[in-house]
């Protein structure tokens, strides 16, 4: 109950900490911050110069001296100093100073991490902060921002692609009952652009040059109307710049490796789904949501390879984010009743 009543004063927050951006709601004030998840260091001592749009900006374009990197791969933390130092920033930016109180947080994690990298989480957010942490798996997370009816007895599919990882999950009466963790999402797609270019044209790109790439021509699906573009980068055997025209057929080729391990992990979560919730599915179909869920014909193919009704969330860039903070409601809710602890999996939607 005391916690309730601090929350009555505290600017609590959610987070969404993912591999390629970082999104954090403010209780009362919706989603207020949305920064790439990238930070530049000095490489010899450690020193954060940047962080986030400033740090992404940098990617690629740095000096020998500087790095500019992303602490986090594959939804976990990879560099725990400088996944504390980003969220600890991005925690300070948006929290009202005026408040003398530490906010409490809601963190989204990818449900197939160890019980050590949560640990990590809530201990980087605890360092950056936070008076308690509290963590919820991306795939509810998603399911809740997206409006899915969650605490019915019935199946809901979500499918959430980020940038480090894709997760799915089976709700139903507020749980998770089928949920899978893949590391391929929208880092490996841009990959598999960069990929093809040295292979094909010999030309070296960056990551940022191949996600624009991706977002202007890719799709997975035929276009009514292909798209070519041109693209600039360095030419491996001359060292020279060097620019190419590439057509959308080719990016589509070149996104099918990563997208079909996509289609893969659906069908495997289907498969392990109960026959009566995946009966409901067959009216309910699957929800997407993440930043991979935006690319071209992604729910025409899914459609195509599973049979079902396939959905994109209204906002999916923000449906984790946007969950969060539904759940800091329900922490309320149960708080004002006298419990102090909530389980991870589980919310009212």
């Amino acid at each position: 109950m005391l916690d309730f009543f601090f929350s009555l004063f505290s600017n609590d927050m959610g987070i969404d900490l993912g591999t390629a951006n970082t999104l954090v709601f403010v209780k009362g004030q919706g989603i207020v911050l949305r920064e790439p998840s990238v930070v530049a260091i000095n490489k010899d001592t450690r020193e954060v110069l940047a962080i986030g749009a400033e740090a992404k900006r940098m990617l690629g374009r740095t000096p020998s001296t500087i790095i500019a990197v992303r602490p986090l791969r594959n939804g976990v933390i990879a560099d725990f100093e400088v996944t504390q130092e980003m969220i600890k920033y991005f925690i300070r930016k948006v929290h009202n100073r005026r408040s003398l109180l530490h906010p409490r947080v809601v963190i989204g994690i990818p449900s197939g991490i160890t019980e050590v990298e949560r640990r990590a989480v809530q201990e980087s957010a605890i360092q950056a902060g936070a008076r308690k942490v509290h963590l919820i798996e991306e795939p509810m997370a998603a399911a809740i921002g997206a409006d899915l009816p969650i605490s019915e007895p019935h199946g809901n599919f979500i499918v959430d692609i980020g940038g480090g990882t894709t997760e799915t999950a089976i709700v139903s009466l507020g749980g998770m009952v089928v949920s899978k963790s893949l590391d391929i999402a929208g880092d490996e797609m841009d990959e598999a652009v960069m990929v093809h270019f040295r292979r094909k044209y010999n030309l070296l790109i960056g990551e940022t040059t191949a996600e624009d790439v991706k977002i202007q021509i890719g799709s997975v699906f035929p276009l009514k109307e292909e798209k070519t573009m041109e693209v600039k980068g360095r030419d491996q055997a001359t060292g020279l710049p060097k620019t190419v025209l590439i057509t959308s057929e080719e990016v589509r080729q070149a996104l099918m490796e990563p997208v079909q391990l996509i289609l893969d992990v659906i069908k495997n979560t289907l498969e392990e789904t109960p026959a009566e919730l995946a009966a409901d599915l067959v009216d309910r179909g699957i929800m997407l949501a993440g930043g991979g869920s935006l690319l071209r014909g992604l729910p025409d193919l899914i459609r195509q390879e599973t049979e079902l009704p396939v959905h994109r969330a209204a906002d999916p860039l923000s449906c984790v984010a946007l969950g969060t903070g539904k759940y800091l409601d329900e922490l309320d809710y149960i708080q004002a009743r006298g419990s102090d602890s909530v389980s991870s999996g589980r919310a009212r939607s």
